[in-house]
């Protein structure tokens, strides 16, 4: 990807705004995303929706305080071109596809409304927390323009935390570039406060939701852009504090050993019956578009 460095891709850059009670974070996608959509050729107006939803996932996912912690992402549709959408984060590794139905989405124009994809549908946002086995989820409408604003309203109604997301996706000549910035009002500026003390109309918030409202699409997903000159030009008149960022990569957890003892715990009757005339069982990978064959167990 010519004239990119690997200091502005597929990384994210965290920060906090103490004087405004306010966290963030930014991200920028490149070979990361390439690798995970040039597994499946899909249409523009799918690969740009899956984009978005792997910048929400790391957006979202980096919120997690342990790497073992798992986000994922799903899409539940009813009537639209997308009948499923799912993405999933863990320790900055991602994943994610889309089943679409090419005759309808060859219905609608080159760039669909978000209610053209997805019709009447609902996106499920679930934290899995490694340590202690516990699970989150949060399901708002998809509604909006875009997939960044039904996101926007999951922190509205299920977190009770105000929150900006603004997300950028471009097409260049080395691939598609996505980049996200996700920014929050931290009740009474402290961590883990009782939420019911968040005010949604806190002066300090309307402030910084206003810097942060400006990034454009095109900043966010411009590779040569760094992310710091990035936060700088978005908010140079506070005082901003950067934190350790994640390395993003496609990261699928399909391996031939986990598929073959998922195969095993099949009786052997049920193995011969799933083989084909040559003899073998076929896997295929959803998210990286891999396939596994094997060889069913002897009745």
């Amino acid at each position: 990807m010519g004239g990119m460095t690997s200091l502005d891709l597929d990384r994210t850059l965290g920060f906090t705004i103490p004087a405004r009670h306010a966290r963030g974070r930014l991200i920028r996608l490149g070979p990361a995303l390439n690798t995970i959509l040039s597994a499946h050729g899909y249409p523009p107006a799918i690969e740009r929706v899956l984009a978005e939803a792997l910048v929400l996932a790391a957006l979202f996912g980096a919120t997690l305080k342990e790497a073992a912690g798992q986000l994922t992402i799903q899409a539940q549709t009813q009537g639209g071109a997308i009948d499923l959408l799912v993405v999933d984060y863990r320790g900055g590794e991602m994943r994610g596809y889309v089943r679409h139905d090419p005759d309808r989405l060859a219905e609608l124009p080159a760039d669909p409304s978000l209610f053209g994809l997805f019709g009447k549908g609902y996106l499920a946002i679930t934290f899995d927390l490694a340590t202690t086995g516990e699970r989150y989820q949060g399901i708002v409408p998809l509604e909006g323009g875009s997939l960044g604003e039904a996101a926007q309203s999951y922190f509205a109604q299920s977190e009770q935390i105000p929150s900006l997301v603004r997300i950028g996706v471009a097409r260049t000549a080395g691939g598609v570039i996505a980049g996200g910035l996700l920014l929050q009002h931290l009740p009474e500026g402290e961590e883990g406060r009782d939420r019911l003390h968040t005010r949604l109309d806190h002066p300090e918030w309307a402030d910084v939701a206003i810097l942060g409202g400006s990034a454009r699409e095109d900043e966010l997903a411009d590779p040569e852009l760094p992310l710091e000159t990035l936060l700088w030009r978005l908010f140079n008149e506070e005082e901003v504090h950067t934190l350790p960022g994640v390395t993003l990569s496609r990261g699928c957890r399909c391996d031939p050993d986990h598929i073959a003892s998922v195969i095993g715990q099949f009786p052997a009757e049920d193995q011969a019956a799933m083989a084909d005339e040559d003899g073998l069982i076929h896997v295929d990978c959803e998210f990286c578009a891999r396939r596994f064959s094997l060889e069913p167990e002897p009745a």
